[in-house]
């Protein structure tokens, strides 16, 4: 007998943003494989006994586990006739290696079910209130990752090309490149005075700055991650 895999996004750290289905899956789970990033709370609500919970977490630069190890343990896992649930902080999809786990699902013919999760990207400026699309101000947004796989034959993100095609642009895992990234924007012809937002929400601690590429390099602003930066005039409609 072979078992299931659900690939399940829990959202951008609220354990209430899960979806439902995210919940029903969790309460008949055998095996839990999770995040660092996953609100601790969403492990309460396994109702089985004798489940095995396995951290995978990654943090930069300190990758507690591989994710050709994460692939091996889920097709494993499944092996076993077990519920297989790997829980992704936001969406496993935006970002996440959720479609890699899927190729190697496919591969060893194992079932799964993905289960969307809400993205940081859209939850976290929902948060403070800055609308990623306005009528009156923004009609386009793309997100983006401030951090590209260095393996790739060429660098794909070139944000200063992407704001001029866009109203908005969202960079997730783009705290370490922040300076970089207004100094590519200035370079690349745009105002000192273009507006910008680093936030963390629904972890501690909240951050909340907003300022402009400009001021980012003057006052040597830096900031831990995970944030989410935004750049766009929709970063002036924040109260």
């Amino acid at each position: 007998m072979v078992g299931k895999v659900y690939i399940v996004g829990v959202g951008p750290g609220d354990p209430e943003l899960i979806t439902l289905k995210g919940l029903k899956v969790i309460k008949k789970a055998d095996v839990v494989v999770y995040d660092r990033l996953i609100p601790r709370e969403v492990l309460n609500y396994v109702e089985k006994k004798n489940v095995e919970f396995i951290y995978v977490g990654k943090e930069k630069s300190k990758h507690t586990i591989s994710q050709e190890e994460i692939n091996r343990i889920l097709v494993e896992k499944a092996l076993e006739d077990k519920i297989v649930v790997r829980l992704h902080g936001g969406d496993p999809f935006i970002f996440g290696r959720g479609f890699e786990e899927v190729l190697e699902l496919r591969k060893h013919g194992i079932p799964y079910e993905i289960i969307p999760g809400i993205t940081s990207a859209i939850a976290v400026p929902e948060y403070y209130e800055i609308p990623l699309t306005y009528r009156k101000v923004s009609s386009s947004v793309a997100i983006v990752t401030g951090h590209e796989d260095p393996s790739k034959d060429r660098k794909h993100v070139n944000i200063s090309n992407i704001l001029r095609h866009v109203d908005t642009v969202v960079i997730l895992m783009g705290a370490s490149r922040l300076k970089d990234i207004c100094s590519e924007l200035i370079n690349s012809g745009f105002s000192k005075d273009t507006p910008i937002a680093i936030l963390r929400a629904y972890l501690k601690p909240e951050v909340k700055i907003i300022t402009t590429v400009g001021e980012v390099l003057e006052k040597n602003i830096s900031i831990d991650s995970p944030v989410i930066i935004i750049i766009g005039e929709v970063v002036k409609l924040v109260k």
